[in-house]
């Protein structure tokens, strides 16, 4: 089901010049394309679109695109930003049919990592290698994300993609025998380099190493 309505209109005029006054207008040039429809032209209001691009679930969500008031369920598929103003340019929306199996970028929401014995216990560093991945379901079975459970995380302990619990009906898209790292815990160096790097003291310096007194010294007359 929809979890966003994205309201548009048909558009006819076509080229650079119209999508400038498109813009200059407030308005976002757009294109809908898929299933057994011909690509369709249709324009956004910015500022609403805008809105709705600021959400994360906006991006992984089958959405409602409503133009001239007919529904159709979508899919966002690429949007173009001004190289330096808070403006969007351009978006591409996917049709979508329930039958069909989709490919959707998701993100990663990780947890626990707090409590684990490598960062509880050993104060380890986890550093996040990913924080998307790419799947495949139909579309009633979209997650708006994959759940990462670090809790049980030890040091030296890398998850990969295989290791992630999914969603029933929904998998992983791998090339081969890939099987990228997601998160990497590793305990920081630097405790250990500076206790290698410290002086010595004198009690740690072996008898036979330490210097002996001075020989002419030792054999010197005491002043009277």
């Amino acid at each position: 089901m929809a979890s966003y309505e994205v309201v548009a209109q048909s558009r006819k005029e076509q080229g650079t010049g119209a999508s400038r006054r498109l813009r200059l207008s407030g308005r976002v040039p757009a294109i809908v394309y898929g299933g057994k429809k011909d690509a369709e032209s249709v324009d956004l209001d910015h500022n609403a679109i805008w809105n709705q691009l600021r959400h994360e679930k906006f991006h992984a969500s089958i959405l409602s695109l409503v133009v001239d008031g007919k529904p159709q369920q979508v899919l966002l598929r690429s949007v173009n930003m001004h190289p330096w103003k808070a403006q969007v340019q351009h978006v591409d929306f996917q049709r979508i049919a329930a039958d069909e199996k989709i490919r959707m970028k998701v993100p990663l929401h990780f947890s626990g990592a707090e409590s684990s014995p490598a960062v509880k216990g050993q104060s380890a560093t986890v550093s996040h290698i990913l924080n998307e991945i790419e799947i495949r379901c139909l579309p009633a079975d979209l997650p708006e994300f994959i759940p990462v459970d670090l809790s049980g995380l030890t040091v030296g302990n890398t998850v990969h993609v295989k290791d992630l619990l999914l969603p029933k009906g929904v998998e992983v898209v791998l090339r081969g025998k890939e099987n990228p790292a997601v998160v990497i815990c590793q305990v920081p160096r630097a405790s250990a380099d500076d206790e290698s790097t410290a002086a010595p003291s004198a009690a740690d310096v072996p008898a036979a190493k330490q210097k002996a007194p001075d020989a002419a010294a030792k054999d010197a007359p005491a002043k009277k």
